[in-house]
C-alpha cells in the first residue's frame, strides 16, 4: 500500500467516561469479581478499528479528576499511543499533538435547568404596585367617597332620607366603583359632583391600564422559562460570572476566557460532566457550557429537568489523538474516511444518539396560569365573601328575630293547644267513669 500499516500494532489507548461516547459499567462475575466494560459510541468505533485495521486495542481510563487537556498531554508525554473520545480539535492541543481526519463535526451549546427557581407568592396580583401607591389609591378613595358625600347628601334622591352613616358607606362605594372603572348604581347630581366624578374616571383610566400592563408583565416574567435564552446573553452580563459554570481544562474554558470574560477566570469552576449536572439540579449555577452532542443525550434520557438553550457556537470537529508526524496517521485517516463513506460513523451517531426516553418538553409543560399566580386574589375575594354574609345577616338581623320570635310563639302555641285537648280528654273519661259507677249503684239498689 505505500504506507505503514497498524495491522497486529498493539497501540495504548487512552479513553475517558463521556456518556454516551464512552460509558463505563461495573460487572460482577460468579466468583465476585469486579470488572469495567465500555460501551458506546467509542468502543463500538474501536471494535470497528479493530477489525478493519487489525490493532490490538489496551483501553487505558483516564481518573476522574483528569481534564480533557491533561489527557491530549498523555500522548504527548507517551503515557498513551493513542486518545480515543469527544476530543475537539483546538490550536493550543495541535501544538502539542498531531489529530486523525474529522470522526464528525461538534459545536457547543449552554445548558441550564428546564425551570428555574421561582419563589412563589400568593399575593403576586398586588406587586404591579408598590406598598405606597396601593396606600395612596385607599386614600384617595376614601377621601373622595367624603367629598362626594358632602357634596351630594342633601341634593342627591339616592342619599336623602337616609343616615349619616348610610350616605357615607353609599358615597364610598360611589367612589370605589368609578375608580375601578365600574360604575356606581346612582348619578351626581350636581356640578361639584360631575366634576369630581370626571377626575375619577381620570383616575380610573390610568390606573387600571397601568394594573393591567405591569400584572401582564410580572405574569410574563414569572412565567419564562430559562435564565438565559443565547451566549449573547452571557456575553453581555445579564448572568453573574459566579452563576456561570465551566469544567477546567476544555474548549469551553477557552471560548469563556478568549470571548466573554477576556482571560479572566471569573466563572465557577467544575472538574467533570457530573460535578457539572449536580452543581445545576442544586441550584449552584445557572448555566454551563456542553458538547452538543452529549447535551442532546443528556438532556433527552438522563436529565429530563435540564435543557440546551440559545444555538450552537464555537464549532469545531472531534478527532483522534495521536503523537506528531506519526508513522501509522496515513493508514487510521484512510480507514476514518473509509468509514464516513460507507455510512457507519452517521449509523453509530443514530444508534447513540438519536434517542429519547425523557417526555417531549412541548406536551408535558403547561403555559396555563397557575393557581400560586393569582392564589392571593382568592383570598381576598374571600374574606370579601365572608363579610358580605356577615353584613347581611346584620342588617337582616331584626328579621331573623322576628323569625325566630314567631316560630316561638307558634311553638308555644301549639303546645298549649295540645295540654288543653290531653286536660279535656281526661276530664271527659274520668266523668265517664263516674257515671258508670252511678249506673252501677243505682242497679245494685
Amino acid at each position: 500500500t505505500g504506507r505503514a500499516s497498524l495491522k497486529g500494532i498493539t497501540l495504548r489507548v487512552g479513553i475517558i467516561q463521556s456518556v454516551p461516547f464512552t460509558i463505563v459499567q461495573k460487572t460482577t462475575d460468579s466468583n465476585g469479581q469486579t470488572t469495567l466494560e465500555y460501551i458506546g459510541f467509542i468502543p463500538d468505533l474501536l471494535e470497528r478499528l479493530k477489525t478493519d485495521i487489525g490493532i490490538n486495542p489496551i483501553l487505558q481510563l483516564a481518573p476522574s479528576n483528569q481534564t480533557y487537556d491533561q489527557l491530549v498531554e498523555t500522548v504527548n508525554k507517551g503515557i498513551n499511543d493513542i486518545v480515543i473520545g469527544d476530543i475537539t480539535v483546538n490550536s493550543k492541543r495541535r501544538k502539542l499533538v498531531g489529530f486523525s481526519n474529522a470522526i464528525s463535526e461538534t459545536s457547543t451549546r449552554l445548558i441550564t435547568r428546564n425551570t428555574p427557581y421561582v419563589n412563589v407568592d400568593l399575593f403576586g396580583c398586588s406587586k404591579p404596585f408598590t406598598v405606597k401607591l396601593w396606600i395612596l389609591i385607599l386614600a384617595t378613595c376614601i377621601a373622595s367617597g367624603i367629598l362626594m358625600c358632602i357634596i351630594e347628601r342633601k341634593d342627591n334622591e339616592s342619599l336623602t332620607d337616609r343616615s349619616v352613616s348610610s350616605q357615607l358607606a353609599l358615597s364610598m362605594w360611589y367612589a370605589f366603583a368609578n375608580m375601578v372603572g365600574y360604575g356606581a348604581d346612582f348619578a351626581a347630581s350636581n356640578a361639584a359632583g360631575r366634576l369630581l366624578t370626571s377626575g375619577l374616571y381620570i383616575l380610573s383610566l390610568i390606573i387600571v391600564a397601568s394594573y393591567t400592563a405591569n400584572l401582564a408583565s410580572d405574569l410574563t416574567l414569572a412565567k419564562s422559562q430559562f435564565v438565559i435564552s443565547g451566549i449573547g446573553d452571557l456575553k453581555s452580563g445579564k448572568v453573574p460570572p459566579s452563576r456561570i459554570g465551566v469544567r477546567v481544562g476544555t474548549v469551553a474554558e477557552a471560548y469563556y476566557l478568549s470571548h466573554i470574560s477576556r482571560g479572566n477566570k471569573n466563572f465557577y469552576p467544575l472538574t467533570t460532566r457530573q460535578n457539572l449536572y449536580d452543581n445545576l439540579l442544586a441550584g449552584n449555577i445557572d448555566v454551563s457550557f456542553t458538547d452538543e452532542a452529549v447535551g442532546i443525550y443528556v438532556t433527552n434520557n438522563v436529565y429530563c429537568n435540564l435543557t440546551l438553550v440559545g444555538d450552537n457556537f464555537d464549532t469545531g470537529i472531534f478527532a483522534i489523538v495521536t503523537p506528531k508526524n506519526w508513522l501509522y496517521a496515513q493508514d487510521l485517516d484512510v480507514t476514518l474516511l473509509l468509514l464516513k463513506e460507507t455510512g457507519y460513523i452517521d449509523d453509530l451517531r443514530q444508534k447513540w444518539f438519536e434517542v429519547r426516553n425523557c417526555p417531549d418538553a412541548d406536551t408535558t409543560r403547561s403555559t396555563a396560569m397557575s393557581i400560586e399566580a393569582v392564589g392571593g386574589l382568592f383570598i381576598i375575594y374571600a374574606v370579601i365573601y365572608i363579610l358580605s354574609i356577615v353584613l347581611f345577616l346584620w342588617i337582616k338581623r331584626s328579621s331573623v328575630k322576628n323569625v325566630l320570635f314567631k316560630s316561638k310563639s307558634r311553638n308555644k302555641f301549639q303546645n298549649k293547644r295540645k295540654h288543653k285537648a290531653r286536660t279535656n280528654s281526661e276530664k271527659n273519661s274520668q266523668q265517664n267513669e263516674n257515671h258508670q259507677m252511678a249506673l252501677q249503684d243505682c242497679t245494685h239498689f
